[in-house]
């Protein structure tokens, strides 16, 4: 440690001694001074250096019990959505359209959840920055979505999911949403991944339209080597040509492979990709809501472990995704038929196949 003769800086009489020495003729009184003020400049950065290597020290410990806190938290509710039975729920309008809409929407979904005994995490998004007409709606922005979403986390004590698009959205995000969904058109980009993980909250993975199966693995393995063990991925269609969307039930037995909870996004699936045209030209996304049922049922049936699907009170008049967004007078009615579907199905296990010769 470096240490300072402070009577030598205070005195007065030095300091007029230091003024002396700068003129005195003297070389080894004038060495000396200078050998004190090289000593004492010397000091005095240390000092700085040492107070900034403290604050630099304090700030990092405080990220990383921040970092730590939100990892302790997010395995126990990633541990309850695995445990859970027969499925876990992620549901919500797409969009943010008003905090009105929004605590509306979570309240009717909390109250039919908590009725069935399903954890349910509430969906929506503050930004859907992927639209395919910049007319569309996007929502409410990053500051004002977040704020809507947190009233609903705390209003209704719910968890809570949204989308990212990019990076350096992803810590802000994290300090309100408990899980952060990556896009399917975004589920190979590495460093929106790893910005991800290193909030320490859930990330649910999209599988893309255009990707295999088996490339969630490799998506799932970036986010461990990030250092998040909670995972999980999503099946939401393969594209089938242009403008439609096929559900391959395969995927979800192959998925598992990730080694992680697979959800089913049961609206989504359902999309007709730039398949409506519009009056005047141009181009929107339709949809088969119709069929949601068919691929919920399937999907539990395989034995999914969570269902993703968007809900609206008035779907016709949604700004966003309304042909594929589920009707809320609906929402009791299909999950109770899915749950029973669930009870009965042994899709959770793996098939035991003996190959050896059968005779009787």
């Amino acid at each position: 440690m470096c240490t300072i003769n402070q009577t030598w800086v205070t005195n007065p009489q030095n300091q007029k001694e230091s003024e002396y020495n700068h003129v005195d003729s003297n070389p080894t009184r004038v060495d000396r001074q200078e050998a004190r003020v090289v000593v004492l400049h010397t000091c005095l950065q240390f000092h700085h250096s040492l107070a900034i290597s403290l604050l630099q020290s304090r700030f990092t410990s405080s990220s990383s019990s921040s970092s730590s806190s939100n990892m302790d938290s997010s395995t126990l509710l990633y541990n309850q959505l695995k445990e859970a039975q027969p499925f876990f729920v992620l549901a919500g309008p797409n969009v943010i359209e008003s905090e009105e809409h929004i605590l509306h929407m979570a309240k009717q979904l909390k109250a039919v959840t908590s009725k069935l005994g399903l954890p349910l995490v509430f969906k929506s998004s503050f930004d859907k920055a992927n639209r395919t007409s910049s007319k569309s709606f996007r929502g409410p922005g990053l500051a004002e979505g977040l704020k809507i979403l947190e009233k609903v986390k705390t209003t209704y004590d719910l968890p809570i999911v949204t989308d990212v698009h990019e990076s350096d959205q992803c810590e802000a995000v994290g300090r309100v949403a408990d899980i952060i969904q990556i896009p399917a058109f975004l589920c190979r980009q590495t460093d929106l991944l790893v910005a991800a993980a290193k909030t320490g909250k859930i990330v649910n993975i999209k599988k893309g339209q255009f990707c295999a199966p088996s490339v969630m693995t490799n998506s799932a393995e970036k986010v461990r080597l990030a250092g998040n063990q909670n995972v999980m991925v999503c099946e939401r269609g393969t594209m089938f040509g242009y403008n439609d969307l096929i559900v391959d039930p395969r995927n979800f037995e192959w998925m598992r492979e990730a080694n992680c909870p697979v959800v089913a996004d049961v609206t989504h699936a359902l999309q007709q990709p730039a398949g409506k045209k519009l009056e005047g030209g141009g181009v929107a996304s339709g949809g088969l809501r119709e069929l949601i049922p068919c691929i919920a049922r399937t999907a539990v049936a395989v034995g999914v472990d969570g269902l993703f699907m968007e809900v609206h009170d008035d779907p016709l008049n949604a700004p966003v995704d309304g042909p594929t967004q589920w009707p809320l007078r609906h929402f009791e009615e299909l999950l109770e038929e899915l749950m029973a579907i669930a009870r009965v199905t042994k899709g959770k296990k793996q098939y035991k196949i003996d190959l050896t010769p059968f005779r009787e």
